[in-house]
């Protein structure tokens, strides 16, 4: 530890302090199948586990291939909500909730859509922020919109001294313009940011501009490679206090 001198904390929001997948799923759930005669044949008045977590994998997918393609210049920036709506979209009518001859069902797909804004914590997160705070600047730094992350802030309990989306960036992490956004706000270098995510991917991205680097354990994760090097590994956000010396 006394290598390791920093004066803020940056967290990355989505799978680090939120159970996004469950906040998805019990969206998904909520899906009721179309009345139309020819639904998808993926349709099922009960999806069952099987069926949620394959609809779950389509809306991953499209969120990890479409923000990509903004990083890498391919596509126009948009935000995470018109990212979601699209997501929503594409798992409705995979579910059977949309009927593909009469077109969208606006009510299901932004229902669906919402989900990505409510996603519970972790069971460690709000006690373990509100414990990190007291020693140290939190730096929330998400992917979300501004609107979303406002929600989901709310929504979660998480307690911030400043919220960051990459919007401010129009871009995505692990786009370094998003990491600077954090640097620039605390004023400090950014060896004096610890940057903390459950993606091994996110910290790569932070750690490639300088910041220091701390590894969250979560069952949703992005674990890291026998290659990566980061500064802390910690089971959870007690155990991170711990060993930065918070009592």
């Amino acid at each position: 530890m006394a290598e390791l001198t920093i004066d803020a904390v940056v967290f990355d929001v989505l799978g680090t302090l939120v159970d996004e997948p469950a906040g998805l799923r019990a969206g998904i759930r909520a899906l009721t199948p179309s009345a139309s005669p020819y639904p998808y044949p993926s349709a099922s008045p009960s999806l069952g586990d099987s069926g949620t977590e394959r609809l779950l994998l389509l809306w991953q997918r499209h969120i990890e291939r479409e923000q990509g393609r903004v990083v890498d210049g391919d596509r126009p920036y948009l935000p995470s909500d018109a990212l979601d709506r699209e997501a929503a979209e594409i798992v409705a009518r995979a579910a059977g909730a949309v009927d593909p001859a009469a077109g969208a069902a606006p009510d299901a797909v932004a229902s669906l859509a919402r989900a990505a804004r409510r996603l519970p914590p972790w069971p460690d997160t709000v006690a373990g922020l509100a414990r990190l705070a007291e020693l140290f600047p939190l730096i929330g730094l998400s992917n979300a919109s501004r609107t979303a992350l406002l929600e989901l802030n709310a929504h979660a309990g998480l307690r911030w001294h400043q919220a960051l989306s990459a919007e401010d960036a129009r871009t995505y992490k692990p786009d370094p313009e998003v990491y600077w956004l954090a640097v620039t706000v605390a004023g400090l270098p950014p060896e004096r940011l610890l940057m903390v995510a459950a993606h091994a991917w996110d910290l790569r991205g932070a750690q490639a501009l300088g910041l220091r680097t701390a590894y969250v354990a979560r069952p949703v994760g992005d674990p890291p490679t026998s290659s990566d090097r980061f500064d802390l590994y910690a089971e959870d956000l007690a155990d991170l206090a711990d060993q930065l010396g918070v009592s």
